[in-house]
Order: C-alpha cells, then structure tokens, then sequence
C-alpha cells in the first residue's frame, strides 16, 4: 500500500507487518530508512509543520496482535502500546489509575484522541502522560534487536538524555504494579492510610500547542500521620518528564501536614530541570512546577 506523504509531495510505502517477526524482518530489510507508525497524529503535525521530512518508508504497527488493550497479568495492569488514547481515558481497568486517565483527557480533542496512541504519546518523549506514568512507576517492554527488554519508564527518559535509546526498538506494552493503583478501587489499602493524588497541566491558548507545565504527584499517609509513600514527576512541553527524589524525601522526612506544602514548592522549583524558549523562560517553568505541586498539595491535605 503506498500512501502520499502529509504535505511533502513525496510517496513513502507503509507496511503492515501482522505480527513481531514479520516487523524484525522489515526493519532488516529496510535498514533504517523507515519510521513507525500507529495514530501518527504527531507525526503528520510534524510533517505538516515541516519539521521533519516524510519518510521514504513507514512501517505500520496497527495489525501487531497483543499491542493494543488493557488486562491484567499477575500483579500488573498491562497496557498495549497501540490502544488509543480515547479508549484509555474510557477503560474501566484503567479507573484505578485515575492521574492517567485525567493526563489522557487534558490531550488534544477527542478526534485526536479517537486516532493516537498512548505508545506514541510516550515514545514522543515529551507527552502528557509521562508525569503520571512516573509516579505509578510503569514499565515499558520493548521489542529489540535482541529480544523482548523491559525497562522502567525512569531510565528509559534517562535514555534520551544520555543518548542511549535505539529509534529502532518498538514500545509493545506499560505495565503498571497493581500496588499503585486507587484506593477506592481496591482492598490494598490498610485501614487508617489516605491516598493523596493530583495531576496539574498549564498550557498555552493555542489549540494543540504543546504544554508549558505538567505536574503529578501520588502518596500515602500512615494512620500516623506520616508518608508511607510518595512519587512527584514533572514535564512539559519539549523537556523531558522526570520524578522529583529530593522533593519526595522532603516530605518523607516530616508529617504529612499542609505547612510542608510552601517547603514543597520551593524544593520541587529548584530540583525540576526544564528549558526555556518563546513561550516561557526557565525560571518560570521551573516556579510554576513548584506553584503547581505546592498549590495541589495544599488542597489536597486541606479537606
């Protein structure tokens, strides 16, 4: 099947392979001149804008069996990297991960969200889901040259830092421990803790545009009034998301208490690296963070 490229004129080939093997083939075959595809809304976005050129090849990944869907495997709730962003925001397994639902809801509109994936809003780098993903602490499995790899979400972004992440290699599944999921949903809990649990978003008015800021956080207080646990991301717009440890400690390290949420805004500014361009310096991202994560803390403990 040949298909026009979005506004390039060029006529790249799509493939559809219809399992793994016949993708490691083509991927061989190809020898990097391709890219892969699923929802492609960011994709056409990008050829749209002209930031990058169509590619001579693309290698569609809509026909690969067990990517998409939502179950449960032993004690993880597992995710297809191919499942659309619409139907996770639906998915009655995915109630009990309220923060991922909200982030999937805050994407786009819905006709976008009819057609792109969660996958490619992770392998994107920078999508909106990533703060929440971290805090539930997912892991994503891979197909690679060499097999099947499992990696935390973490190290993964920490891949695109440090230059170690293959484009090559396919996002098949996240799979998220069951020990993180709602409290209201099931019976992990033990009587006397509390889940605390906020997503933040701040973008711009553009439709579409990327966000300035997103933050989530996710924790437990003992019926002692201390944090059993706690888990801060934050990301936003191109920078990469990322947990916040130093922030986490801060209120590890103290009574969970809503004077610890102006300790909490300050720590989480100066830990959050971020960037600055045309739409906001650094030193705002970084203080809006703080603002956000301070802000929802303090309403969060208020109730």
């Amino acid at each position: 099947m040949v298909i026009p490229a979005y506004g390039s004129g060029a006529m790249p080939s799509v493939w559809q392979p219809g399992d793994l093997e016949e993708l490691q083939m083509l991927k061989n075959r190809l020898k990097g001149r391709y890219c892969f595809a699923a929802g492609a809304t960011l994709l056409r976005t990008q050829w749209e804008g002209g930031l990058v050129p169509a590619p001579e090849h693309m290698i569609s990944l809509a026909r690969i069996p067990g990517a998409s869907g939502v179950h449960v495997d032993g004690d993880r709730i597992v995710i297809g990297a191919l499942t659309r962003l619409n139907s996770c925001a639906k998915d009655r397994l995915l109630s009990q991960l309220p923060l991922l639902q909200e982030a999937v809801n805050t994407i786009a509109a819905p006709s976008i969200r009819n057609v792109a994936t969660i996958g490619g809003n992770i392998v994107s780098g920078v999508g909106d889901t990533l703060p929440a993903l971290l805090v539930y602490n997912a892991e994503l499995h891979w197909m690679t040259d060499a097999g099947m790899e499992i990696r935390s979400l973490a190290s993964w972004l920490n891949g695109g830092r440090d230059g170690s992440r293959n484009p090559d290699d396919v996002l098949i599944s996240i799979h998220i421990p069951m020990n993180m999921v709602s409290e209201s949903d099931t019976d992990f809990h033990t009587p006397g803790e509390r889940e605390i649990a906020f997503y933040r978003k701040l973008g711009r008015r553009e439709t579409f545009s990327a966000s300035l800021v997103t933050i989530a956080f996710h924790g437990e207080i003992g019926s002692n009034g201390r944090w059993i646990k706690v888990a801060i991301a934050a990301g936003g717009g191109s920078g990469m998301a990322m947990r916040l440890p130093e922030s986490e400690q801060l209120l590890r390290s103290g009574e969970a208490s809503i004077m610890q949420a102006t300790a909490l805004g300050s720590t989480a500014a100066s830990e959050f690296v971020t960037y600055g361009d045309a739409f906001a310096s650094e030193h705002y991202r970084k203080q809006t963070a703080g603002n956000m994560l301070g802000a929802g803390l303090w309403e969060a403990l208020h109730r």
